[in-house]
């Protein structure tokens, strides 16, 4: 029940600040308008990237950015889910594992410099996209190595087209006694609220300020000196860019979350887990519940990380990684 306790601190946590927000956000109207339209204004761009080669991949929801280098054996990274989160996180590890293999490294819809329409985000959205990706854009058996919420996504797709990964990699993963795919009320209502033009960009301009910002980041990373003004500024900068409000707003709301402990038995894919000795949510005693439906997975524990080891230690989480896919059949 380790990992259900957790994912509940952390959902009630999150409505906490968000409610907090809506408060302010509903104190008037014109204010928070002007504010919200500065916010935006002010934020500017992130930079465009300077490691590998940018492409673009005309999705049917949108276009998706994303970085390749290095040839090889293919390999998907695929980043977490949160505030300002992109597929900058995996550069350091990316320019690394290039060395041997063809790296994919793609910005999901709504984040980073990928497009962000205006329609339903949930789980299923990016199962979708990851299917699709390794179809059109790789095109080639690949392994595929991802973070956060989207290891779940990761674990569906290799469950439903065993034949398009070679390999498996999730990095503090979440789909375990995870609040399911179905929102309840409580989802539904702050949902719905953060939608809200003005009230709801309100609770999330103060969600993603730069305290807000700085302080999510400390929870992730595993040392607080990790967390520098570079890094809260990328942050910043790409969760208020326009449109991205609203995958963030699914993302607190519940409505990205997808389990997978039903169809675990059914996951053929070799899978190496790698974890922060220092993660809060989730913990690494979390890790045994992977290993208790993947007796055959492979454990890393990173010992001075949090969430995003490959982000905190690129190149120890790069040797181990490459490693276990050297030694696959």
């Amino acid at each position: 029940m380790a990992a259900r306790n957790w994912e509940e601190e952390e959902r009630r946590r999150r409505r906490k600040r968000l409610v907090r927000g809506l408060l302010v956000g509903g104190a008037a109207i014109g204010v928070p308008a002007l504010a919200n339209y500065l916010i935006q204004r002010r934020a500017g761009r992130p930079g465009v990237p300077t490691w590998g080669r940018s492409h673009r991949y005309s999705w049917r929801y949108g276009e998706i950015a994303f970085q390749r280098l290095g040839e090889g054996p293919a390999l998907l990274l695929v980043h977490s889910i949160g505030p300002g989160h992109d597929g900058t996180q995996w550069r350091r590890a990316a320019e690394i594992l290039a060395q041997q293999h063809s790296v994919f490294v793609p910005d999901l819809l709504g984040f980073g410099r990928s497009d962000k329409p205006r329609i339903v985000y949930d789980g299923e959205l990016y199962i979708q996209l990851l299917s699709d990706f390794l179809a059109d854009i790789v095109r080639e058996r690949a392994a595929v190595v991802a973070a956060g919420l989207p290891a779940a996504y990761a674990v569906q797709v290799a469950v439903d087209e065993p034949e398009a990964l070679s390999a498996l990699g999730l990095v503090v993963p979440l789909g375990i006694e995870i609040h399911g795919e179905e929102p309840d009320l409580k989802d539904a209502v702050v949902h719905r609220a953060l939608r809200l033009p003005i009230v709801g960009t309100s609770a999330l301009n103060v969600y993603t300020s730069r305290s807000g910002i700085a302080h999510h980041l400390r929870e992730i990373y595993g040392a607080e000196d990790a967390v520098d003004a570079a890094l809260v500024d990328h942050h910043y900068r790409s969760s208020h860019q326009p449109g991205a409000h609203a995958p963030l707003a699914a993302y607190v709301a519940g409505y990205l979350n997808h389990s997978v402990e039903p169809v675990l038995p059914r996951l053929a894919a070799p899978t190496w887990i790698g974890w922060g000795r220092r993660a809060k949510s989730p913990e690494v005693e979390s890790a045994d519940l992977w290993l208790h439906h993947l007796p055959h997975g492979e454990l890393e524990v990173f010992e001075p990380a949090g969430n995003l080891p490959h982000a905190e230690v690129p190149t120890a989480f790069s040797k181990k990684l490459e490693s276990f896919l050297a030694g696959l059949d």
